[in-house]
């Protein structure tokens, strides 16, 4: 059994992003060619950052990676239309030929605007704007790409808002379809409605740990494990799942800057009895200095075998 580790967007170790950004009001007070100029430095800054984090990423033996959804500065909003895949077609070819020779999971998780099952046309016709970006840019690197997405909000009604999100995801299409994988949230969609969710419409299922622990009602997560793993039968890469650690008690739901090494341990019992192939995601603040800190204390705790920097088999 498996286990690769990754982390998200950011490299703290080179301290680059491939994220720059520039809002709406500052765009608004350029003119025609200080716009175009503008977006295209940052464009080609953020594609240069990120070739240096997959060529740190290689070389540190790290395999699973989460792009940054904000690569593309306005890219989704609907007052800026502007073409940001045939102008840097040879751009994306490279990052996608990088990834592929690399050997890196790649996969990409929207912001907070993209919501599936909105009851508001405006979020609604966003979120369609920003699953075909991911589509596009996947495309473009020649790569079959995943989108991972919370369900969404309840509305005051979650039957009737879970009810949506499936009838909006029959809508998309098939390509996109194929993309997406759920994950179960800290506050509404817990593990038992996630999994019934992505067995009815054949999804992936991203089980976030830390989500579980903060969202449940008493459920057993032993008892899930089975079908989450099934779900992910058909796919070409194994399961992945996301691990994080609370900032504190009081904040229990907001990220801590590193793992927990003993409450990992403790997941990696859990899995260990399932003998798959598993990436798990971590989701820390100190990025990718969490993960070889995590690594380090692995080290320290236990007599795990480790195959390379980041990857461990149990």
């Amino acid at each position: 059994m498996q286990i690769r580790l990754g982390y998200v967007s950011i490299s703290l170790t080179l301290n680059i992003t491939a994220s720059r950004t520039i809002t709406y009001t500052n765009y608004q007070k350029l003119t025609k060619e200080e716009k175009d100029e503008k977006l295209n430095k940052i464009i080609n800054q953020n594609f240069e950052s990120l070739k240096e984090i997959l060529k740190y990423n290689y070389k540190n033996n790290i395999h699973f990676y989460r792009l940054s959804h904000n690569m593309i500065p306005l890219a989704t909003h609907q007052e800026v239309k502007y073409d940001y895949i045939n102008k840097y077609k040879d751009k994306w070819q490279e990052i996608g030929d990088l990834i592929t020779k690399y050997n890196i999971r790649v996969d990409i998780h929207p912001d907070q605007f993209c919501v599936l099952n909105s009851n508001n046309k405006k979020v609604l016709e966003n979120t369609h704007e920003i699953l075909n970006y991911n589509y596009n840019i996947f495309k473009a690197m020649n790569l079959e790409g995943k989108i991972i997405l919370h369900i969404g909000g309840a509305y005051d009604n979650k039957k009737a808002a879970i009810k949506r999100f499936k009838n909006n995801f029959k809508k998309l299409k098939p390509e996109i379809q194929k993309m997406i994988i759920i994950e179960n949230d800290d506050k509404i969609y817990t593990v038992k409605d996630t999994i019934e969710i992505c067995e009815e419409l054949n999804i992936p299922m991203c089980l976030d740990y830390h989500h579980y622990i903060c969202n449940n009602n008493g459920e057993d997560i032993k008892e899930y494990l089975p079908r989450i793993l099934n779900t992910w039968e058909d796919e070409k890469l194994p399961p992945k799942m996301h691990f994080s650690s609370s900032k504190n008690k009081k904040e229990k739901r907001s990220h801590s800057d590193y793992i927990n090494a003993l409450d990992f341990i403790n997941f990696l019992d859990i899995l260990k009895k399932y003998q798959k192939d598993i990436d798990i995601m971590l989701e820390c603040k100190a990025k990718d200095d969490a993960l070889f800190k995590l690594i380090r204390l692995l080290k320290y705790h236990t007599n795990i075998k480790f195959i390379n920097a980041t990857t461990i088999i149990l």
